[in-house]
């Protein structure tokens, strides 16, 4: 074990606010730089470690996948600085969830439309439809 590695996995779980098994997982996807084996076969983390978590977890809260997080790390790896990335992928994010928004505007008025259209409606119990109402629906 170098002086570089400080942290036990529990303690880099307690310090970052993520689980043992979230550690386990960025480590298997590059996100994080691994650990080292002691001789007690416990794995040990560099100080850098903490910070890395971190700068998951502020990413994420962006709503950036880890498959986007771990393309932006592959270019500060390489010396470059992925602002430039970072902008685009935040546009492409920003577009989805206006679209998304469009859609969901959409559907709303929908069923506003479908409440309004069923107001002083008085649905008559039959064996062949479970909810008169629903079965109004053109699919």
């Amino acid at each position: 074990m170098t002086t570089r590695s400080a942290f036990k996995i529990g303690d880099v779980a307690k310090q970052s606010g993520v689980s043992v098994p979230t550690l386990r997982y960025y480590e298997t996807l590059g996100l994080i730089t691994p650990a080292e084996r002691g001789d007690n076969g416990y794995r040990y983390y560099a100080l850098t470690v903490i910070s890395q978590v971190l700068f998951i977890k502020k990413a994420q809260a962006l709503g950036l996948a880890l498959d986007e997080i771990r393309q932006i790390l592959d270019v500060r790896d390489r010396g470059e600085l992925p602002c430039e990335m970072v902008q685009n992928l935040l546009a492409k994010k920003i577009h989805q969830l206006n679209t998304q928004i469009s859609q969901m505007q959409t559907f709303k008025q929908e069923l506003e439309a479908y409440q309004t259209q069923w107001q002083g409606l008085t649905p008559q119990l039959s064996e062949a439809e479970i909810c008169p109402l629903i079965e109004t629906i053109t699919p």
